[in-house]
């Protein structure tokens, strides 16, 4: 009898969760098949199978268990049961020399039979809030539920026309009468993941002098650069031109010029860096998650999106490992992808500072005297007072502002943007 244990995964680790099992006790499994997910407070991984063989279960989905305990027994001494066998072809001789007329007969009887009790309403409640092929296309792009929208088409259906108009910042909701008028209440345990957040971010606010400073972005010179050679970029390098990497590269320049924003406090000394370790703030499905971009000061745009797009998709698979999210400097938060038009984002301990991003809006702006509207991007910098000064804080936000506001002379200082952007 084979015993597995969970593995150690990080040195300050020192208990899991069974999140799921993918095989129960009884089955045969092989050699590495995946027979759960464990998830720490800082990730998820996989265990798999250390050898074949009839597999027993010692723990249960939600239960907490320490590193180095049993968590399953694999017995190999025991015979690996028979496959399926194959399905019984169907000996269609007898067919082709029916009567074709009583075939057909035979299969409209079949089908009266089967359809004969099904009510009339079924295929008006099956097409209603369903989207057409194009529809649901555009509303994928769009990012939204087509459960969230009211269709106008037949029997309720959403059309094209529907999921043009669907606003993904204005969803109309289909919000469902609770004719029982009940008051129900679920309780569900935190995950380690979520526990840890928690802890965490209230330990920062308890623990440091946190203070936000505000100012904001004219993002039109860096949609118009985007927009001039974004088909270009993306035929180079295969990835998409997006905000994140102009902000990263101004992060990096404003870093450098203010390294106090990019230390740390560890007792009384202050841990200075030369290098900037990007963290990325992404919404996973289990939680938030701060997966680093290393060394982002020596990236190129297309280096940069190419790290954030790899990052986001092993969030989203909760593939990330440990060292993927440990030892970043400096923090980037965006929740104006979810419609955030201000906030005061809370620093990611030890880190000393956190710059937050949000929705771009069409405003009323003064420019050389003259009221014109401009994309405007509302931006914050949480910091922790006690290594940070004031002048520090504001001028690395001024900085930062100064560089996405001239994106040309950020990534060329002068030179052919084309050249720097392109690779050329």
């Amino acid at each position: 009898m084979l015993q597995i244990k969970v593995p150690a995964v990080g040195e300050s680790i020192s208990e899991v969760t069974i999140s799921k099992w993918n095989k129960k006790s009884g089955d045969y499994v092989e050699m590495d098949e995946l027979l759960c997910e464990l998830e720490s407070d800082k990730a998820t991984f996989e265990l798999n199978a250390e050898a074949a063989g009839v597999l027993t279960t010692k723990g249960a989905e939600g239960e907490t268990i320490k590193v180095g305990d049993l968590i399953a027994e694999i017995d190999t001494n025991a015979a690996k049961p028979d496959g399926i066998k194959p399905a019984i072809t169907e000996d269609k001789s007898n067919i082709v020399k029916a009567d074709k007329s009583k075939v057909d007969k035979k299969l409209t009887e079949t089908l009266k039979i089967e359809t004969k009790d099904e009510p009339k309403e079924k295929a008006t409640t099956y097409a209603s809030g369903i989207p057409g092929p194009a529809a649901n296309k555009i509303l994928a792009e769009k990012n939204i539920d087509p459960k969230e929208l009211k269709g106008t088409g037949k029997d309720g259906r959403i059309t094209k026309g529907d999921a043009l108009k669907a606003d993904p910042e204005a969803k109309e909701l289909n919000v469902a009468v609770n004719e029982e008028k009940g008051r129900n209440e679920r309780r569900e345990k935190m995950s380690s993941l979520r526990k840890t957040v928690s802890r965490r971010l209230v330990a920062v606010k308890n623990e440091t002098a946190m203070l936000t400073t505000f100012n904001e972005v004219d993002m039109k010179p860096i949609m118009d650069l985007r927009n001039q050679y974004k088909v270009q970029f993306k035929e180079t390098f295969g990835v998409n031109l997006g905000f994140m990497s102009f902000f990263t590269k101004a992060v990096c320049v404003a870093l450098q010029q203010f390294p106090a924003v990019n230390a740390y406090l560890n007792g009384e000394e202050i841990i200075y860096h030369d290098y900037c370790d990007v963290s990325i703030a992404v919404s996973a499905p289990k939680g938030l998650v701060v997966p680093v971009i290393r060394n982002a000061e020596s990236l190129s745009l297309a280096g940069i999106e190419t790290e954030v797009l790899r990052l986001a998709a092993k969030a989203r698979e909760n593939k990330l490992s440990i060292e993927e999210m440990t030892g970043g400097t400096f923090t980037i938060t965006n929740g104006g992808v979810f419609g955030s038009m201000l906030s005061t984002p809370i620093i990611n301990a030890p880190q000393s500072a956190i710059l937050g991003m949000h929705n771009i809006v069409e405003r009323a702006v003064v420019k050389d005297g003259a009221i014109v509207i401009r994309p405007i991007m509302y931006v914050a910098l949480s910091y922790d007072h006690r290594i940070i000064d004031g002048r520090e804080s504001v001028g690395f936000l001024v900085k930062v502002k100064q560089c996405l506001e001239n994106p040309v002379l950020l990534l060329t200082h002068g030179n052919d943007p084309k050249k720097l952007l392109l690779g050329l």
